[in-house]
């Protein structure tokens, strides 16, 4: 157990937990049997040039003196391609593309890796700490894992689950899973301090789908209790009327020295129990700026991708811990 779940008092766990863990919730009938080629080309078909639609609502408070926050829209523009597939394990890279004033930036955005039947992923644990979390053996057939990564390519949480249909609609749920604040809310240092959460992907007509349930958490008198709930959906439609081109030139560019960055998280996390990361509201990680600046140098021809390594690589060394 590590020290977040020593936390949770009686009364959380039978919130959090009133069901299996390793469900979202129970099931109703008999699970269909597993159909890895239908499930890849979901994950697949998650691949594409989308316009985003960020819808977050903060719903059911679940502390009295806490007021809710107004729904929050927000879009863009998004570049997603598949940079990994090994038929088990796909990998997903995240593009945001903003276009401002006949400008266009790039952000790496998230990164989604996922694997079928998986025997741990990467969770988080605590505050600023990430370990591996066992998946029981007799739980894994059919199963996928989505570990999702930060602009940095640092972890932000893992969990597991299964595709499914019902009601006409196919989708992946995962397991709960914890994760650290997003820094829309890092930066508001609000009296929660992480969320518990589902996690959903579905295939739509237009594109897809990702809905995130989260119940967020706060410590009061040394104990975890729930804040506030807040729904999240996030709308990916087909679209390439956007400077697609952009995106895909910093990912040509850029591609090799975050192919190595990568590398590095993967060892660190591989060789203990886990990562541990400091982490700041206005960037993440406390390694993301400047780890974001290095490959917006190789872009611009002010570094070069080895030069950048070598920097990124004492940079991580000199702040990064391994669990």
């Amino acid at each position: 157990m590590t020290k977040l779940h020593h936390l949770l008092g009686a009364g959380l766990l039978a919130l959090a937990f009133a069901v299996s863990p390793a469900m979202a919730h129970p099931p109703i009938a008999a699970a269909p049997a597993p159909s890895f080629d239908q499930d890849r080309a979901d994950i697949l078909a998650m691949a594409g040039t989308f316009e985003v639609e960020f819808d977050m609502q903060e719903s059911t408070r679940w502390d009295a003196t806490y007021t809710p926050l107004p729904n929050k829209l927000s879009g863009g523009n998004e570049v997603v391609r598949v940079i990994e597939d090994t038929g088990r394990k796909i990998v997903l890279q995240h593009l945001l593309v903003i276009e401002h004033e006949g400008k266009t930036m790039i952000i790496k955005h998230w990164r989604q890796d996922w694997e079928y039947e998986p025997a741990r992923v990467l969770a988080y644990s605590d505050r600023n700490e990430w370990r591996w979390e066992e998946i029981p053996e007799a739980l894994r057939k059919g199963r996928w894992s989505q570990t999702v990564w930060q602009v940095d390519d640092s972890p932000r949480y893992g969990g597991w689950g299964q595709f499914e249909s019902q009601g006409g609609v196919r989708r992946w749920r995962s397991s709960w899973t914890w994760r650290p604040l997003a820094r829309r809310d890092a930066v508001r240092k609000p009296v929660y301090d992480r969320y518990l959460s589902i996690n959903r992907h579905q295939p739509s007509p237009d594109g897809w789908v990702h809905w995130q349930d989260n119940t967020k958490l706060g410590l009061r008198d040394g104990k975890l209790v729930p804040i506030v709930q807040e729904y999240v959906l996030n709308t990916y439609t087909r679209n390439s009327e956007f400077n697609v081109k952009a995106a895909d030139d910093y990912w040509a560019a850029t591609k090799d020295y975050w192919t190595q960055i990568r590398a590095l998280w993967d060892g660190i996390a591989a060789g203990g129990q886990g990562i541990g990361v400091a982490e700041e509201a206005e960037t993440g990680t406390v390694v993301s700026g400047r780890l974001l600046e290095l490959a917006d140098e190789i872009k611009a021809g002010k570094t070069t991708t080895a030069k950048a390594l070598t920097e990124a690589r004492a940079l991580v060394a000199a702040k990064v811990r391994k669990l």
